[in-house]
C-alpha cells in the first residue's frame, strides 16, 4: 500500500490496542490469526463494521493453548478499543472511561503506530460474506453479559440439551477439561439465542395436522419472525450467521447448537421456499454456501492452536444432520413445478460445492429414498401412528 493510502488507513480505520500481551498468545479477528509477538500491542486500519475478536494464552514455550474466548464489536470510523491484559484471568480486559480516552489520544498521535499490526485487507471480502447481516442491534441482542463467549462455562449451561452422540462426547470432553469452570460458579452466562422449538405441540388438533406441522417448519418458521425477529428476515440470518461466528472461531458448542437448530428449522420448511418466503430462501442457501466455503478451508495457523478443534471432519460425514437436511432440501427443489431462479441457481451451487469438496451425493434412488433420521435425531419430524379402525 502506498503512504499516504497506508496513513489515511490507519486515521480512517478502527484501533483495537491491546496492552500487556504475553508473547506467543494466539490473537484473531475475523478471518486472520496470528501469535503475538515481543512488540505486539494490538491491530490497527480495522474498516468500520462488525468484528469478531478472539484469543487463546498459552504456555510459556506457545505449545499448549487454553480454549478461546471471543466478542463481537461495532468499530465506528477511527474509533479506539482499549483492552488490557489480566495475567491472573488470562484475559482481556476494559480499562476505565479515563484510561480508555488517555490511550485513544495516544493512538491518534500514532504514538502506538510501530508497534500496531495492519488489519489484511485482502481477507475482508470473505469476512464480509461471513458477517453481512450481523449488525450492531445483532450483538446487543444476542451476546452474553459481559460480551465474552468461551466454551470454558458452557458445560452447565448444557446440562440440559438435547444432542447428538458427537455433541455429548465433546460435552463429556468439557466437563472432564482442565480449564472447564462448573456453570454455577462462572458469573459469565451465554448468548441469548432464541429458542427454536424441536418439536411443534399444540393443543385442540388433529394428529394429521400435527403430523402436517412437524413435516412442515413453514408455519413455525412464520410464527417466529413475527415473534422474535419483528418480521424481519435479516434479523434472523443475522442471528444464523452470528452462530456459525461463535461456533467456528470462538470455538462455542452452544453456538454450533443454535447454528444447527436455525439451520434445521429452514431446510425443514416445505412450502415457504416456493410460495411465501423465495427471496429469504436464497439468501438462507448463499449464507450456507459461503459459510461451508469457509468452513472446510482449514487455516492451519489456527488448527495449530486448537482454535478449530470441533470443525472436525466428522461434522461433515455423509450420516451427518446436514447431509440429510441437504438432500431432502435438494429433491424438493429439484421436483418443485415453480421456483425461484435465483434460488435454484444458489441451491445448484451448493450442491455442486458439498459434492466436490465432501463426495457427498444426492441422487435419490426411489420415491421415499432420502428422507433420513438418526435414531436419536431430535430434528426429526413427529409421525403420529393412528389407530387402525377395528372390525365391526
Amino acid at each position: 500500500m502506498e503512504p499516504e493510502k497506508a496513513l489515511e488507513a490507519v486515521k480512517s480505520g478502527a484501533t483495537l490496542l491491546l496492552l500487556d500481551v504475553p508473547q506467543y498468545t494466539l490473537i484473531g479477528i475475523d478471518t486472520q490469526a496470528f501469535y503475538v509477538g515481543p512488540a505486539f500491542q494490538g491491530i490497527k486500519m480495522i474498516p468500520p463494521g462488525v468484528h469478531f475478536v478472539f484469543y487463546s494464552s498459552s504456555t510459556r514455550d506457545g505449545k499448549e493453548f487454553s480454549p478461546i474466548i471471543g466478542f463481537f464489536m461495532d468499530a465506528g470510523r477511527s474509533q479506539v478499543v482499549v483492552r488490557r491484559w489480566n495475567p491472573q484471568e488470562e484475559c482481556l480486559l476494559k480499562v476505565s472511561e479515563e484510561e480508555e480516552e488517555r490511550y485513544s489520544r495516544a493512538v491518534r498521535n500514532l504514538e502506538f503506530d510501530k508497534h500496531l499490526g495492519p488489519y489484511d485487507r485482502s481477507h475482508y471480502a470473505d469476512w464480509k460474506r461471513l458477517s453481512n447481516y450481523v449488525t450492531k442491534s445483532t450483538i446487543e441482542r444476542l451476546e452474553p453479559i459481559g460480551g465474552e463467549i468461551t466454551v470454558t462455562c458452557e458445560s452447565g449451561m448444557l446440562k440440559n440439551t438435547r444432542k447428538n452422540a458427537m455433541e455429548r462426547a465433546l460435552d463429556e470432553h468439557l466437563r472432564n477439561s482442565k480449564f472447564s469452570t462448573p456453570g454455577e460458579k462462572s458469573q459469565r452466562r451465554g448468548c441469548y439465542y432464541t429458542p427454536i422449538p424441536h418439536i411443534v405441540k399444540r393443543k385442540g388438533i388433529e394428529s394429521g395436522q400435527l403430523t402436517s406441522l412437524n413435516l412442515d417448519k413453514t408455519e413455525l418458521l412464520e410464527t417466529l419472525l413475527v415473534k422474535d425477529y419483528g418480521g424481519s428476515e435479516d434479523s434472523l440470518l443475522g442471528e444464523l450467521q452470528f452462530a456459525f461466528i461463535a461456533f467456528l472461531m470462538g470455538q462455542s458448542l452452544e453456538a454450533f447448537i443454535q447454528w444447527k437448530s436455525l439451520v434445521s428449522l429452514l431446510f425443514g420448511c416445505t412450502e415457504a421456499p416456493f410460495r411465501t418466503r423465495s427471496q429469504l430462501f436464497t439468501k438462507f442457501i448463499k449464507v450456507i454456501y459461503y459459510q461451508l466455503t469457509y468452513g472446510l478451508q482449514k487455516d492451519s495457523r489456527i488448527v495449530e492452536a486448537g482454535a478449530s478443534a470441533v470443525l472436525d471432519d466428522s461434522w461433515f460425514s455423509s450420516d451427518s444432520f446436514l447431509h440429510h437436511l441437504c438432500k431432502d432440501f435438494f429433491s424438493l427443489v429439484q421436483d418443485a413445478s415453480v421456483v425461484d431462479g435465483d434460488l435454484l441457481s444458489w441451491t445448484r451451487k451448493l450442491q455442486e460445492l458439498l459434492e466436490n469438496r465432501l463426495g457427498w451425493e444426492f441422487q435419490q434412488k426411489s420415491g421415499v429414498d432420502g428422507i433420513y433420521f438418526e435414531e436419536d435425531d431430535e430434528y426429526a419430524p413427529v409421525v403420529e401412528m393412528l389407530d387402525e379402525p377395528s372390525e365391526s
